[in-house]
């Protein structure tokens, strides 16, 4: 649903849609689950995948979300070329092979094979994949959503509540069954902590596109909505000790952060994303990021701000949401 998108978001018009640019089984798995198994360092599970259809195709950021099965099941495999880092570049001149396709005057044009370690493509596998996910990698075109605090209440609300989508793969954060050893920094206490980890589009290889989620460990708060001037030492805290831990992790201030909430979120679990300034991460536009800083004035001047504000929000065509909206005459 809002979380829309397939590609710059997926994101950007659509949602953190991809994420994400891309987000992995786990996160993006609107149904929850996810295997908490650790899986051996190698696999080959794609030799069997069968291609039904590209989904969506974005050259300019080398994106790709493909359909097909995988052992009889219905799958959505996103391919994405890792970003070229500083720090392999003396091995990536002296250990390619340079094919010249022009030469004119000063200027020649090759095509360069890099060592296969220094050529790889990010690859997330979803599956067995819903008819959701097809959707929502799709490329469509996409709507701004103009919705009232009685337009939530009324048409939103319901339609969430309807879904009744699985976050066992958030808890499964929280309570250290998956990606322990992801976690970057928690506070444990149950009111006012979170856990703070890479999100799934960050290889983590370079801080130019650093990308962190802070999950709440409060199991009550779905989205901005629901917020209001009780949650200021949570949403503060997130704040604070965020930057801090990114700071003493990364070496990155405060001043260089993005540190923002969607709405609608991708899932309906409070979490805070952190992104290095400068880096146009999926979902970072206006139509769909609240800056925390922004969220928490706003609190402080009304405690139910949230609750009567009206919020703006792209949805695709094919969104259900979208539909409901169409149907009580508010698009």
């Amino acid at each position: 649903m809002a979380d829309t998108a397939a590609k710059r978001e997926a994101d950007s018009v659509g949602g953190d849609e991809l994420s994400h640019k891309v987000k992995k089984v786990k996160a993006d798995d609107e149904n929850g689950g996810g295997d908490v198994k650790k899986e051996s360092e190698y696999e080959n599970i794609l030799s069997g995948f069968k291609t039904s259809k590209v989904l969506s195709d974005y050259a300019r950021e080398k994106l790709m979300f493909i359909h097909g099965k995988l052992a009889d099941q219905e799958a959505v495999v996103i391919l994405e070329k890792t970003p070229i880092r500083e720090d392999t570049l003396d091995e990536l001149f002296s250990g390619s092979r340079l094919k010249l396709e022009m030469r004119n005057d000063i200027y020649s044009k090759y095509r360069l094979q890099a060592p296969s370690h220094l050529n790889e493509i990010k690859t997330t596998v979803v599956c067995p994949a819903t008819e959701k996910h097809i959707k929502k990698y799709q490329s469509q075109e996409s709507f701004l959503v103009e919705e009232t605090g009685e337009d939530f209440q009324s048409i939103t609300l319901p339609y969430i509540q309807k879904q009744s989508l699985s976050l066992q793969w958030v808890y499964n954060i929280l309570e250290k069954k998956a990606e322990a050893d992801k976690i970057v920094y928690e506070d444990p206490d149950p009111e006012v902590g979170f856990v703070l980890l890479p999100d799934l589009k960050w290889d983590q290889k370079q801080v130019d596109d650093l990308y962190l989620l802070a999950i709440a460990h409060q199991r009550d708060i779905g989205s901005l909505r629901d917020l209001t001037s009780e949650q200021l030492p949570l949403l503060q805290n997130i704040l604070q000790k965020g930057k801090e831990a990114i700071l003493q992790r990364y070496n990155l201030p405060g001043s260089k952060l993005r540190v923002y909430l969607h709405y609608q979120p991708s899932y309906y679990h409070l979490h805070v994303h952190f992104t290095k300034l400068g880096y146009d991460a999926p979902g970072c536009g206006v139509e769909r990021a609240h800056l925390l800083t922004d969220v928490i004035q706003n609190l402080q001047s009304d405690p139910l701000y949230y609750k009567t504000r009206t919020l703006y929000f792209p949805l695709r065509a094919d969104d259900e949401l979208l539909s409901k909206f169409k149907e009580a005459g508010r698009l």
